[in-house]
């Protein structure tokens, strides 16, 4: 008894004990729960802070402390200029958190600086960094004990407040790339404790002032792109120095011999400095160097030896100087990855270490005086020896030109920058697609080529570095020309060659196509550069967007030059001025869409020419008659067979022989299909120059016919733009009938976005909205840019295809219809696939342009949800993908339709706008839906959303847009095929399938 009475006590101590040890547990949790909150004052600060910025996606319902994604979002990745972070200091005295660090980047906010941040008393950092903020500094910021203060890429103007001096608990600070003016107050000078400061690419003029020097903590000063005046600083007392930037600003040389007592510098740039000429600067102690540029500073002498002992260079750049003699030894630099000697006056050999090294390696030796007895033997893509020697004669280019010998002399040269070729008018502007480089000379044109120096520095290295492609539609007659265009970090060279000698017009086409227009930090860039024709300056700080009166405005300049030695030379050089702060590749340095170079005088006459020309001639117009005749001939017979029916239209594409075609695809190798639709196989295939093509061959079985196949050639033929198929020709031969395109490597947007598990492709959205804009902007060059207005009339995920950069492009014109303007509309047979037709379309054989809007809505909506429209229906009571989304719209849970497997990578804002574009697009009423290049404009974001009329979208039990009447047909006809396509005459009543769901063209 006596045990078991001791047991109880045991048993009363335990649980006792294990109860104040949970009561001590929950008051630690509490405690420490307790310390995580921010004190009231704050929280309304943060509210404050916000609307002053215009930022409205805080969640003040949510602790800011705790690390919730709301405000505090994981970065996406390291190059992504989006952060939004929030953190706390909760380690105070208090109890308190307290806000430590504000970091909102990138987000477009387009408010004010707030001066409500003085409310934060515990606050260190401030980084609102690549927005859209106006006003200037507030005052009350000079009163918060900031270390870190960042305001750069904004639109903040008027002179930088004295104020500023006051704030001496600095460590960090950069006002670059906005509008501030005047001169740099002296106020400055006692921000005691500021280790980097950064004033580049405003509009500050005057001399720098003195008080700049007390300073001594410095380790980093960044000056570039603005308007100084007086001889560049020496900075003898800011020891500390490791980076020194002053590219442009406007400051006289020469560099001061006092420089050589920065031992510490790790990063020299000095470029573009005015005065007369200076040698070589003392910069043998900065042994630390890894980058150097001493770029147009106006040196003369020799490049001093001592370079070979700064063994931790990775870039030297002596570029537009005055520099002679012979290049040093600078084989021991092993990690000299950049070399720029451009355009100075080098004589010599090319020493051996130079041309042994391998292409890793990029060296620009252009515009020097080298012995030409010591060019390579081969031509290295990372070597750049254009007008590198000191030949007698001025025609020649280098010695990588002997294979391309002049064959005639050519009076006109045409070429698309950076693009395929164009052809505008009775003018073909030839392909320059080549691959650019750092240090790259283009030789492999008889009549012209081009050479490109310079890197973007600063930015990591992507393909096409040096093509820009237009990011929105350029309306008018020769809008091809500006679909691409090239860029150059440093010079770019565009030489016509083989040309007759003569005075000549020179035509450059611009465009500004890398910078927007928009209340965005993309917008807040400026390019700058110089142009010469044959060595002679014509534009000076030329700026297309100014000269054009804004982005994507087509701009056009011509000069008169004379060509002596067969040779026309147009150059265009970045001078340091610009941008080059905001996040964007390409948005500062040359940029030039097309060239052309005309002959002001006839060739000399040659019979033989003029006999071709008039036999020429003559079969024209033998042609034009036979066309005429057989024209007639065709319109009065009743049959006509697949060979004579291709042999009726003009084409614009080539023919190719049966022979030829079974030879790219092995006899058509099942092994090379690649697709299966109602048109018949698709084949891939290699012609004997390496081509690869798509062959799509008619099915004897097809019920799409000989008239669909000559109206898709017929209508493809005459089309070019980015996102549309480009048609190579056709091959018609006995019972075949075959069409060749360009092989697309991802196959269609269909297959991609919802087909068999193993084709699936993760899709991100950026890519998604890629996609979706591309295939708006082609059906915007169909409806409104092309000279023939067309409604493709089946526009569906399996008719867009997807190349290897996941650009789409819009596939299948066998149903395609020439849009009459005269005609409000098109009464017709009706062709289509269920589930993309516009019910208007449908129901009446009705059709505009508008059916097209129709389809490229369902579309949308599908990239959004990575779900087909016809096959996904979440239950019974849903129809179709279109039919949840209008649920979704009426109950504002539209954010459901997202594809799941996004996860949270997106920006809700633009998911948003292209499923509202989606829904706008599929209005039952056609007047109400938009034109494709406004829908191209609100993907965009140039253009606002119209408002939606709920009302008249909403989802009553007898609503007919539910769907509900047509669900029971629907279901039939998806049991016949994967994608049935519907056809019958309006007069009709009896409706026949066929399928057009071709994977790939």
């Amino acid at each position: 008894m006596s045990a078991l009475h001791d047991f109880s006590i045991s048993c009363f101590l335990l649980i006792t004990f294990s109860f104040l040890i949970l009561c001590s547990l929950v008051q630690i949790i509490e405690a420490q729960s307790y310390s995580r909150l921010l004190p009231q004052q704050e929280k309304n600060a943060l509210k404050e802070i916000a609307e002053q910025l215009g930022k409205k996606d805080w969640d003040f319902d949510m602790n800011p402390c705790n690390g919730n994604t709301n405000w505090t979002t994981p970065r996406i990745d390291k190059i992504s200029m989006y952060i939004n972070n929030v953190t706390c200091n909760c380690s105070t005295p208090d109890g308190f958190c307290h806000v430590q660090t504000i970091l909102l980047k990138g987000q477009d906010l387009a408010g004010v600086l707030p001066p409500s941040l003085i409310k934060l008393p515990y606050l260190k950092t401030i980084d609102v960094a690549r927005n859209y903020l106006s006003g200037t500094i507030p005052p009350e910021w000079a009163s918060i004990k900031l270390e870190f203060m960042s305001v750069m890429v904004n639109q903040l103007s008027g002179p930088i407040p004295k104020y500023l001096g006051n704030m001496t608990t600095l460590l960090y600070m950069s006002l670059e790339n906005n509008m501030f003016n005047g001169t740099v107050p002296k106020e400055l000078g006692n921000m005691v404790n500021l280790q980097s400061l950064t004033l580049s690419f405003n509009n500050l003029t005057g001399r720098l002032p003195e008080e700049i020097n007390k300073l001594t903590r410095l380790t980093e000063l960044r000056l570039s792109g603005n308007n100084f005046t007086g001889i560049l600083p020496s900075f003898e007392s800011l020891k500390n120095l490791q980076k020194l930037e002053i590219q442009a600003s406007g400051f006289e040389g020469p560099v001061p011999p006092s420089i050589s007592v920065l031992t510490g510098m790790k990063e020299l740039r000095i470029s573009d400095l005015t005065g007369s000429a200076s040698e070589f600067p003392p910069v043998e102690n900065m042994t630390g160097l890894t980058r150097l540029m001493l770029r147009n500073c106006n040196l003369s002498g020799k490049i001093p030896p001592y370079i070979a002992n700064m063994l931790q260079l990775k870039i030297l750049d002596l570029s537009f100087n005055k520099l002679e003699g012979q290049i040093p030894d600078l084989e021991r630099l092993d990690r000299l990855e950049l070399l720029y000697l451009t355009s100075n006056r080098l004589i010599g050999p090319i020493q051996d270490w130079i041309k042994s090294r391998n292409s890793k390696y990029v060296i620009d030796l252009s515009y020097n005086n080298f012995n030409e007895s010591s060019e390579p033997t081969t031509c290295r893509e990372t070597l750049n020896l254009f007008k590198s020697y000191n030949s007698t004669k001025k025609s020649e280019l280098g010695k990588c030109l002997s294979s391309n010998p002049c064959s005639k002399n050519w009076y006109s040269v045409h070429i698309n920058c950076g693009g395929e070729s164009v052809t505008i008018g009775d003018t073909t502007y030839e392909a320059d697609e080549d691959s650019a480089g750092a240090a790259k000379f283009f030789y492999w044109k008889e009549s012209w080529g081009s050479s490109n120096t310079g890197d973007f520095w600063d930015r990591p290295i992507v393909l096409n570095e040096y093509k820009a492609t237009n990011v929105s539609s350029i309306m008018g007659h020769n809008s091809e020309l500006y679909t691409t265009a090239r860029l150059s970090a440093l010079s770019l060279t565009y030489y016509g060659r083989c040309l007759a000698n003569g005075n000549y017009t020179v035509t450059l086409h611009f465009a500004e196509i890398v910078i927007r227009d928009n209340r965005s930090f993309q917008s807040l860039g400026k390019r700058m550069f110089d142009v010469y024709i044959q060595g002679e300056r014509k534009l000076k700080d030329f700026d297309i967007r100014t000269a054009a009166g804004g982005v994507d405005k087509a701009w056009t300049r011509k000069f008169n030059a004379v060509v002596e030695d067969g040779i026309l030379e147009v150059r265009f050089q970045y001078a340091g001025k610009g941008t080059t702060a905001v996040p964007r590749r390409g948005i500062y340095g040359p940029l030039i869409s097309a060239i052309s170079f005309e002959a002001n005088f006839k060739p000399p006459s040659n019979h033989k020419k003029m006999a071709h020309i008039i036999a020429g001639a003559v079969a024209s117009s033998l042609v034009l008659l036979f066309t005429i005749f057989f024209l007639a001939w065709r319109k009065g017979r009743n049959r006509i067979s697949k060979e004579e029916e291709l042999r009726g239209l003009d084409l614009l594409t080539g023919v190719f022989t049966i022979r030829q075609i079974k030879a790219a695809t092995n006899n058509f190798d099942a092994a090379n299909k690649i697709g299966e639709g109602g048109f018949g196989s698709v084949y891939k295939g290699t012609l004997l120059d390496g081509t690869v093509i798509a062959v799509k061959q008619l099915s004897s079985k097809s019920k799409q016919g000989n008239r669909e196949f000559v109206n898709e050639i017929g209508m493809i033929s005459g089309l070019q733009h980015p996102n549309l198929v480009k048609l190579y020709g056709c091959c018609a031969e006995g019972n075949q009938l075959l069409l060749v395109y360009e092989y697309l490597e991802n196959n269609s947007l269909a297959r991609a976005l919802f087909g068999p598990e193993e084709h699936r492709l993760q899709i991100d959205w950026p890519t998604r909205q890629k996609i979706c804009i591309g295939i708006a902007k082609g059906l915007a060059f169909l409806h409104e840019e092309s000279s023939l207005k067309i409604v493709h009339r089946d526009i569906k995920a399996t008719n867009v295809l997807l190349d290897k950069k996941l650009d789409p492009k819009i596939s299948d014109f066998g149903l395609a219809k020439l849009d009459d303007e005269d005609k409000t509309h098109i009464s017709t047979r009706i062709a289509g696939t269920i589930g993309y037709m516009a019910p208007e379309y449908a129901l009446w054989g009705y059709l505009t342009y508008k059916a097209d809007v129709y389809s490229f809505g369902v579309i949308a909506l599908e990239i959004v949800a990575g779900k087909n429209n016809m096959k996904y229906r979440p239950n019974e009571k849903f129809v179709c993908l279109l039919d949840w989304a209008l649920v979704l719209q009426r109950k504002g849970k539209l954010m459901e339709l997202v594809d799941e497997t996004l996860s949270s990578d997106f920006k809700k804002d633009e998911v948003l706008r292209m499923i509202n574009v989606a829904l706008l697009c599929t209005n039952p009423s056609p007047a109400l839906r938009p034109t494709m290049s406004a829908v191209v404009s609100i993907l965009e974001d140039h253009l606002d959303l119209p408002e939606f009329n709920l009302e008249s979208r909403s989802h009553d039990d007898d609503d007919r847009l539910k769907f509900q009447g047509l669900r029971d047909k629907y279901d039939d006809m998806r049991s016949l095929s994967e994608s049935q396509t519907l056809t019958h005459s309006s007069n009709i009543t009896r409706r026949d399938f066929f399928s057009t769901t071709s994977e790939s063209a």
